[in-house]
């Protein structure tokens, strides 16, 4: 099994509180709401390359803005890989934003080396949805407030 980690970062204007409601707390809700081209509810939609996922929960600290979890099942995904874990971190910057902080840990099966472009993918995917629930939380001032 081969084990590779990556780490994203970008900056938001919203605050690191309002942000993880949104993206965290309450993203089963707002997001097939903001992007349902590709999920439905708790579902992916038809014609989407993913089918389904099943995440699991491995720490939730509201407190201090951090959430670990695993994704353990996502057919075709998970053909080459055991897992993939993730940790994302939201922290105040000066400015009254926040600095967002995600790193990906993906456990390939056997000597499966994932490629740049798959790596390339997840990380425009993820970062596609984060840039659209701030641009609502920039829209709509008091939602997650």
């Amino acid at each position: 099994m081969g084990v590779f980690t990556y780490s994203n970062e970008y900056t938001s204007s919203i605050p690191p509180a309002r942000l993880f409601k949104a993206v965290i707390l309450d993203s089963h809700n707002l997001i097939p709401k903001l992007v349902p081209q590709l999920i439905k509810n708790i579902e992916f939609t038809e014609g989407s390359q993913i089918k389904y996922v099943k995440n699991r929960i491995d720490e939730l600290d509201e407190k201090n803005f951090l959430y670990k979890y695993s994704l353990i099942e996502g057919g075709e995904l998970l053909d080459k890989l055991e897992k993939i874990t993730y940790e994302v971190k939201f922290e105040s910057t000066p400015e009254g934003g926040s600095k967002n902080k995600m790193t990906s840990t993906y456990y390939t099966k056997g000597d499966i080396v994932l490629t740049e472009e798959e790596i390339k993918a997840g990380k425009e995917r993820v970062l596609g949805v984060y840039k659209v629930v701030e641009g609502y939380l920039l829209q709509h001032p008091d939602a997650y407030a």
